[in-house]
């Protein structure tokens, strides 16, 4: 009995221990998953771990930006499901295995990050400390701090006083006369790396005691602290925020508050050096851009663009090359560099006793000359620089420059501006006469190429015809020769019409292998045969993911038909025109706009021979299940060479998306489809056509609307598809406005490459406020001349 009594005994204090025992191992889990704002010495924060402030708004840890393959210690919104890092620890100091890294508190109260396995970055906290007794917190305004843990006012150091590319409410701008210390903000040098870029936002104090931001490019300011975009207190205050500027003996800074705590405001110093105001909005989850700064006016900075380059503020890219010359160095120039300039194709022949020729610039800004001889007239002026080797330009404004050696801060300025006036520089002879050589060179080339290629699709259809052993058989260009009968059976006698274009009817069909294509039905021989070569010429020797894909082909006796791949979601057209239960939201609407620009720039630039689509507008932007865009119906497409000099006699195109060029028999350039891309683009953002609204009332042609708004710094909000009910995203809305406004200027120079629209779309490229067309000048002045002058330049569309 005694020994069974103490077996149980026994048994009933296992069962204690065990319990206790889990007690334990669930309160410790309980406190590793409980998450905590505060982190304590001896406690590090390891790669997978995060504080998260006490209710819940910011969070800091361990985190990749975007794609990147880096890893960094920062600060974001931690109710924000869209990722939004407002502060980063080791920007210049990326870590490639966090595994072997972690922050911690040293026992002198330094917050420490191991980055590399071995190295440390060190935050180095004020005044000396007992061991162990500085603790760091993450508070709610986005602020890491270390503090005392006896004292809890008493902040040793804060991420506030070390800020990034955001300045979120409550923390400072400004200069701190105690430990001669700025606040400043510099920019990320991309959307996915944080590393320093020579952007900076500060504060500065004229002599007068008056303050204000300046807006800094450190690259080409570093010895001019005069120059940079100022930004006072009236203008950052705003309906969102309450900015104020303190200064006594210890500092002066800027700081500001939310109005409305829920909008979260920040201002962000973006990778182009532009600084904007961002809120969110809680009923559409996205930020909104509600303010920007005024850009950098580049132009004006001594050497911007070197050596004989050509400073535009109106224009994409900045900086641009006489004819006759070419960048310096080219990488610089893709990474928006200028500062090498531009250097002679050809050498001068006046040394060698050759033959100089003069290259007339009208409109430009002069520079300061080295000499101004006395002369009576331009023709004086210009021998007497002929008679000069060391003369590389002239210009006769009242007087005679000469400009020697160097030509430093040239300035393209607009066509009414009275300061502007011709600038003649010196180019070798040579360079004409071989521009037209090369010419005429190319254009014998191109013609060469397209007979060679119309032979080839001849002999290819032929020997199809006679070789061909099944309807699946693959032709040359990869495409599938199909037959007559099998086209007949997917489309059950093409029962099932999808829709009719310019050149023939569309009908839904399914092959054996359950694919569904779209077959299209050429009218007829005699008028589709031009159109029928060009489909298979363009679309048959190119894929890309925006281009919609031609899947093969049927020539039997007068028959000729095009197999695509099917669209499910049919054309943009039909979702922005027609009555349909589903509207097509903004976040589509972008990201149509942005696939098709991708499109016409593979076609522009990544082909072969340069391709002209000649017919953008709604109706050939096809959409698949997913909504990605096809650029589709390439029957008015052109293969021209890359100098684009090829003038084309017939007008192609529909009426309201033609640019200018068509009428005045100016070369044909991509940019024709530039001015129709910026159309289209208009016709996304407010959801109507365009020439409707030209027809039915002058005065509201929405081209027009958004053109002098943009100039005006109007809001664009209220120029939204009124379906869409304000639901849009600022910034993206803002790009678009504006990427459609450089689309559609008069000059085709002027207007953006596809390539460019792509980058201005992404965010990635800063460009400034376009002009006002002239076009729409005139619409204003004389609505009923506008009128004739429009329906001339669009009733000759082929259409």
């Amino acid at each position: 009995m005694a020994q069974r009594r103490s077996l149980k005994q026994e048994s009933k204090k296992s069962w204690s221990h065990l319990a206790l025992l889990l007690l334990i191992i669930m309160s410790l889990k309980t406190h590793v998953s409980t998450a905590s704002d505060t982190m304590h010495p001896g406690q590090p924060l390891a790669w997978n771990q995060t504080l998260i402030s006490k209710n819940g708004i910011f969070e800091l840890g361990f985190f990749t930006p975007g794609k990147s393959h880096n890893y960094y210690v920062g600060i974001w919104y931690k109710r924000i499901a869209e990722k939004t890092v407002v502060w980063v620890a080791n920007r210049d100091f990326p870590i490639s295995d966090p595994s072997s890294s972690a922050l911690k508190i040293s026992k002198d109260g330094n917050l420490m990050l191991k980055y590399d396995g071995v190295s440390y970055i060190k935050f180095k906290t004020s005044g000396a400390r007992m061991p162990n007794s500085t603790i760091g917190v993450l508070l709610d305004n986005g602020n890491f701090i270390l503090r005392s843990k006896l004292h809890n006012n008493i902040v040793l150091w804060q991420s506030f006083d070390d800020p990034t590319n955001t300045w979120l409410p409550g923390a400072k701008i400004g200069y701190n006369r105690l430990t001669n210390e700025s606040k400043i903000l510099t920019s990320w040098t991309g959307l996915e790396n944080p590393v320093t870029k020579w952007f900076t936002a500060e504060l500065v104090v004229e002599k007068m005691g008056k303050s204000h931001l300046v807006i800094y490019d450190r690259m080409y300011n570093f010895h001019r602290c005069d120059y940079g975009e100022k930004v006072f207190q009236k203008e950052l205050n705003n309906q969102y925020i309450n900015v104020s500027y303190v200064s006594n003996r210890n500092e002066s800074y800027f700081i500001y508050s939310a109005v409305s705590p829920s909008t979260f405001p920040r201002f962000v110093l973006n990778v182009t050096g532009e600084l904007n105001l961002y809120v969110w909005k809680e009923d559409l989850r996205q930020w909104n851009l509600v303010w920007k700064a005024p850009p950098l006016q580049y132009c004006g900075l001594n050497g911007f663009c070197g050596d004989f380059g050509i400073c535009n503020q109106q224009r994409v890219p900045l900086c641009d090359c006489p004819k006759g010359f070419k960048p310096r160095y080219p990488a610089d120039w893709d990474s928006y560099i200028y500062t090498e300039g531009c250097e002679r194709r050809n050498p001068l022949q006046c040394s060698d006793r050759g033959i100089d020729k003069f290259l007339m610039m009208p409109n430009m800004g002069f520079p300061q000359a080295s000499k101004y001889p006395t002369v009576k007239n331009v023709e004086e002026c210009k021998l007497n620089c002929l008679s000069d080797c060391d003369c590389i330009a002239y210009v006769y404004y009242n007087r005679c420059l000469i400009y020697q050696r160097y030509l430093m801060n040239l300035q393209q300025l607009s066509a009414d501006n009275e300061f502007g006036g011709d600038l003649y520089i010196r180019i070798s002879a040579s360079e004409l006469m071989g521009s037209k050589n090369k010419i005429l060179r190319k254009v014998a080339w191109i013609v060469g190429v397209l007979v060679t290629l119309i032979l080839s699709i001849g002999f290819a259809i032929t020997w199809r015809r006679h070789s061909a052993v099944g309807a699946l058989e693959e032709a040359e260009l990869s495409l599938i020769m199909f037959k007559y009968q099998d086209l007949r059976r997917a489309t059950k006698n093409f029962s099932q019409k999808l829709g009719e274009g310019s050149f023939g009817s569309v009908f839904k069909g399914i092959l054996p292998n359950s694919t569904t294509i779209a077959v299209k039905k050429m009218r007829s021989l005699e008028q589709g045969e031009k159109q029928f070569h060009a489909e298979v010429s363009t679309l048959g020797a190119i894929q890309h993911v925006n281009l919609l894909l031609l899947r093969g082909f049927c020539v039997e006796a007068s028959k000729r038909f095009l197999v695509y791949e099917y669209m499910p979601k049919g054309s943009l057209e039909s979702h922005l025109f027609q009555n349909v239960s589903k509207i097509l939201d903004w976040k589509k609407r972008y990201h149509i706009a942005i696939g098709t620009a991708r499109g016409l720039a593979y076609l522009h630039d990544h082909c072969r021979d340069c391709i002209i689509h000649c017919d953008i507008k709604p109706e050939n932007i096809l959409l698949d299940a997913e909504y990605d865009p096809k650029v589709a119906d390439f029957g008015l497409a052109k293969v021209i060479g890359r100098d684009f000099s090829r003038v084309l006699t017939t007008v192609r195109g529909t009426r309201g998306y033609l640019a200018p060029e068509w009428i005045s028999g100016e070369a044909i350039t991509p940019k024709v489809d530039v001015f129709s891309y910026g159309k289209l683009l208009f016709e996304i953002v407010s959801g109507r056509r365009n020439i409707s609204v030209l027809d039915d009332e002058i005065c509201n042609y929405f081209p027009a609307r958004v053109a002098i708004a943009m100039s005006k710094g109007e809001d664009l909000l209220t120029l939204l598809d009124h379906k869409l009910e304000g639901s849009a995203n600022m910034e993206e809305l803002t790009r678009a406005c504006t990427a459609a406004c450089w689309c559609i200027q008069d000059d085709p120079r002027d207007r953006p490459t596809m390539g460019q629209v792509v980058k201005i779309l992404e965010g990635v490229m800063h460009v400034g406020i376009p002009q006002v067309p002239l076009y729409f000048q005139r619409l204003s002045e004389n609505p009923t001349e506008a009128i004739v002058f429009h329906e001339t330049a669009t009733s000759l569309s082929s259409y």
